[in-house]
């Protein structure tokens, strides 16, 4: 399969490092072979120059002319539907939940732990049923309170 993101004009690109990080913005002109001079007007990133180690290719693209100025790319980002397009995006999602997993408290990890274990107890009982007919998981045995004997 052909490598299909390339660094050029129109090129959504995720923001990795530095202020910015986790907004979109697009690739407006190439500086050099490091750096690539950026603009995302609907996402808050300022027109600016950005290091290509400092952001990861999208699949998205976005059709403007070369050099466009940041009018032109807001156009052309409103009229792609770029920021619903992103949003319904796996990629978002993740990172969604990458940031929603970092933010999680003390307790809250806590709980996330106890309902894994619960979780997959219950996936390997069930495994265990279906794959091994032998297998039984452990149950609870009641002890019976021993009757005493009365002495006649």
């Amino acid at each position: 399969m052909p490598f299909k993101r390339f660094v050029e004009t129109g090129r959504v690109v995720y923001v990795v490092e530095g202020p910015y990080k986790g907004k979109i913005c697009c690739i407006v002109d190439c500086i050099d072979q490091k750096t690539v001079l950026v603009d995302g007007p609907e996402s808050g990133v300022p027109r600016s120059k950005m290091r290509i180690s400092q952001i990861h290719l999208t699949k998205f693209k976005v059709n403007f002319p070369y050099n466009g100025s940041t009018r032109t790319v807001r156009q052309a980002w409103i009229k792609s539907d770029l920021s619903n397009l992103w949003i319904k995006s796996r990629w978002a999602e993740k990172a969604a939940n990458r940031e929603k997993r970092a933010s999680l408290g003390d307790f809250e990890r806590f709980k996330l732990k106890r309902a894994r274990r619960i979780r997959n107890k219950i996936r390997t009982n069930v495994y265990q049923a279906l794959f091994n007919k032998t297998y039984c998981p452990k149950k609870k045995v009641v002890k019976k309170p021993k009757e005493e004997v009365k002495a006649e």
